[in-house]
């Protein structure tokens, strides 16, 4: 039988991760879309407040009831600790939601603050569910925008806008923690370019072109592929004249951020941009590997390429 999908998304408080969850669920045709925060609901119900104070409290203030405070360096690691031992109550309960689900074959979505990257054992479903891991990030600025609106919008707004200092270090600790664990990081921005992003990591719809542009018209090249289209540049193969071994970059940038930084660097350095001048002239075409949410898209992306000039007409 098919494997069942288990798509975790997570996030801080007020980063959109309920929007994308329903949104995703509606595209992909999933039925069962759990926050993690009901999870959370039936835990307490079933362990006291005076076994686990942490996990009655907020995810952003459970620090309040940790134990020798005073061993943690400052306060943003006593803040993550708190929400670890918070977020770490939810977990066992959270797994058995993902094991009923895998042995009735249904595909789920869970969204919540929750889903901490390490913290849950990901491997243990491994070989009887397709595993997808997203946690979503955010500028300090935006972050904030949609912290205040949040806030309002659940009635909550002077308890949790007190706390927007506490949220943006439980953000910084999930960032650091998908990291180290391999985990998606998608930058949130608008819905349907967060959307495509995470379509494009898991339906890849991917194929390889060879690219003749010049490194000028780079800006352009990805201004259409990602900008534009929402795509990701995976791989570049370079077939270096007089070499018998490709040069192959795995690039895996899908980040508008990501990529602008990467253009400004080659034009603000000269060095750069000669030796990727250089290189372009030595390898005449670069064997490059696109990604997009679905095919349509990715067609969308090589005609407008095509159009432009930089794909070699063999």
């Amino acid at each position: 039988m098919k494997k069942p999908y288990v798509i975790l998304i997570g996030s801080a408080s007020g980063i959109g991760k309920s929007t994308i969850a329903a949104e995703l669920a509606k595209t992909l045709n999933i039925k069962h879309l759990i926050e993690s925060d009901f999870i959370r609901a039936v835990v307490r119900g079933i362990i006291g407040k005076e076994y686990a104070p942490a996990l009655h409290s907020s995810s952003y203030d459970a620090y309040k009831h940790l134990r020798n405070k005073n061993r943690y360096e400052n306060y943003d690691e006593l803040v993550a600790a708190g929400f670890d031992e918070h977020a770490a109550s939810v977990i066992p309960a959270l797994e058995k939601v993902i094991q009923r689900a895998i042995t009735d074959f249904d595909d789920i979505i869970i969204e919540g603050v929750h889903l901490v990257p390490g913290l849950i054992n990901m491997d243990q479903f491994e070989d009887d569910a397709n595993i997808y891991f997203f946690v979503l990030s955010s500028d300090e600025e935006s972050h904030k925008e949609r912290f205040v609106k949040r806030a309002v919008q659940i009635h909550r707004g002077g308890k949790q806008l007190d706390f927007f200092r506490e949220n943006r270090i439980i953000h910084d600790h999930l960032l650091r923690q998908a990291e180290a664990h391999g985990v998606n990081i998608i930058n949130a921005e608008a819905v349907d370019k967060t959307l495509d992003k995470i379509l494009a990591i898991i339906n890849k719809s991917c194929t390889t072109v060879n690219l003749i542009n010049s490194v000028d018209e780079l800006p352009d090249v990805i201004d259409i592929i990602i900008k534009k289209n929402n795509g990701s540049l995976e791989k570049v193969v370079y077939n270096i004249k007089g070499f018998k071994e490709p040069l192959a970059r795995n690039i895996n940038v899908s980040e508008v951020s990501a990529a602008e930084k990467f253009i400004k660097n080659i034009i603000e350095n000269e060095d750069k941009k000669e030796y990727l001048t250089e290189l372009y002239k030595l390898s005449e075409y670069r064997k490059t590997t696109i990604c997009a949410s679905n095919q349509e898209k990715l067609d969308k992306i090589i005609e407008e390429l095509t159009e432009k000039g930089y794909v070699l007409n063999e």
